[in-house]
């Protein structure tokens, strides 16, 4: 079994700053690509951010400049620095990872449960 955690949410005014983090943990053997998505109320789930395990990142044009995603190999921990919030931000955010498994060696899509992000304007 493998769990990810997310924690960082919360309220913020616009202007302000988050730090999300997401940790994986249980059978894992490795974490290929890492990610970060949003779910608003009454739209669909959309990329946020995403890093590979070399580093290599995208991130959605609405969120250039203002997000980083980061992650520390060693802990399968990804983070998300959201600077310059906006009320339109404010989100459900969930992290995944493509965790291959111990024993199988088998690549899975996990998903976090997910941390509410609120901007005040």
């Amino acid at each position: 079994q493998v769990q990810l955690v997310e924690s960082g949410g919360g309220l913020v005014q616009a202007g302000g700053s988050l730090r999300l983090s997401c940790a994986a943990s249980g059978s894992i053997f490795s974490i290929n690509a890492m990610g970060w998505y949003r779910q608003a109320p009454g739209k669909q789930r959309e990329l946020v951010a995403a890093i590979t395990s070399g580093g290599t990142t995208t991130y959605a044009d609405s969120v250039k400049g203002r997000f980083t995603i980061s992650r520390d190999n060693a802990k399968n921990t990804v983070y998300l620095q959201m600077n310059s919030l906006k009320p339109e931000d404010t989100a459900v955010y969930y992290c995944n990872g493509e965790v291959v498994v111990t024993l199988t060696y088998n690549e899975y899509l996990y998903w976090g449960q997910g941390t509410q992000v609120t901007v005040s304007s």
